[in-house]
């Protein structure tokens, strides 16, 4: 459907929707890295009708879960400086948007842990922890234009398994359709194998055989894309009109656009499944925890592991500021 929007409308949409352009996250091969803005059609509405009305352009990003259980690939249960980095970076891509449209942008953080607790083997007590302390953050680093949304913002002080039944049964798509989409397209496949290989990696203490763990990481991975699809459905319930950003890889021109927070290996690697590496030029990546340590040092923050640098072998400890 093409666009129909005053030009002016339209001119500052495009601005806008160019900034997130360098950071799109797809796997697809055919998709141009210069791709225009007008191959984002969807995202261009949706801004346009925030411009049209003169209003902050509100994104929403469901992430931010918790983290990985697997003690290879993080620090701890906490966030770090992985997180730190990538909410000063949802902010500064709403300040850029506040230089050329006046109104700015805000970022609604959909931390989806509660979510998928039982099918990743995460204790809902971390997932609390993680999501309390991502509220901490960002009020400690001034990040006005960033807030958070979990599922205790919707269904309060419900039991969690009561909180995931609901959202599952009033949201959730079969297993069968989930089955039918990954034979027949080519996305829904790489996401499917996408959650199978990180819920492989996440589980550390399997007694089965490798392949027993595969075939259960399998059917988890349907459960997590149910779960996955039953949120994006809510968040777009409570927040409408937003314009979906997605941590996963998307095609160009789908309905969500692929965010990469931080430089790492592989369009599927995030903060909270690794650990933040600053190499001595001063950037910074993404790694599994155990292959950083053997690159940089471990660096302390407020009396917890925040993350490793390159250089010597002494473990350090940062200011505890969070800047």
């Amino acid at each position: 459907m093409p666009l129909t929007t005053a030009p002016d409308t339209l001119t500052t949409s495009k601005s806008i929707l160019r900034l997130l352009l360098p950071h799109h996250r797809t796997t697809d091969a055919t998709d141009a890295p210069d791709a225009p803005a007008e191959a984002f059609p969807r995202q261009l509405r949706a801004i346009s009708a925030f411009v049209r009305a003169g209003a902050p352009v509100h994104f929403t990003l469901p992430g931010f879960p918790c983290k990985s259980p697997n003690p290879a690939k993080v620090l701890g249960h906490l966030p770090d400086q992985g997180e730190r980095l990538s909410l000063r970076f949802l902010d500064s891509l709403c300040e850029a948007t506040e230089r050329i449209y006046s109104p700015g942008a805000r970022v609604t953080i959909c931390s989806d842990g509660h979510v998928f607790a039982d099918l990743i083997r995460v204790p809902d007590g971390h997932i609390d922890a993680y999501a309390d302390e991502l509220r901490v953050l960002i009020d400690q680093l001034g990040l006005e234009r960033l807030s958070v949304f979990d599922l205790r913002d919707v269904l309060g002080d419900l039991p969690n398994d009561m909180k995931r039944a609901h959202v599952h049964d009033c949201y959730a798509p079969t297993v069968d359709a989930l089955r039918a989409e990954v034979r027949a397209d080519d996305h829904a496949l790489s996401l499917y194998r996408g959650i199978t290989r990180f819920l492989v990696e996440d589980t550390a203490d399997f007694p089965g055989t490798r392949s027993a763990l595969q075939r259960e990481c399998r059917r988890r991975a349907y459960g997590v894309i149910q779960r996955s699809r039953a949120w994006g459905d809510l968040i777009t319930e409570h927040h409408p009109g937003a314009v979906r950003l997605s941590i996963h890889p998307q095609p160009t021109g789908a309905a969500k656009f692929g965010i990469r927070l931080l430089d790492a290996p592989d369009a599927w690697t995030t903060p909270w499944h690794s650990a933040a590496l600053r190499r001595t030029d001063g950037t910074w990546t993404l790694m599994p925890r155990a292959r950083a340590a053997r690159e940089g040092r471990l660096v302390h923050r407020a009396g917890r592991p925040s993350h490793f640098e390159q250089g010597d072998d002494r473990e350090v400890r940062a200011p505890s500021s969070p800047r």
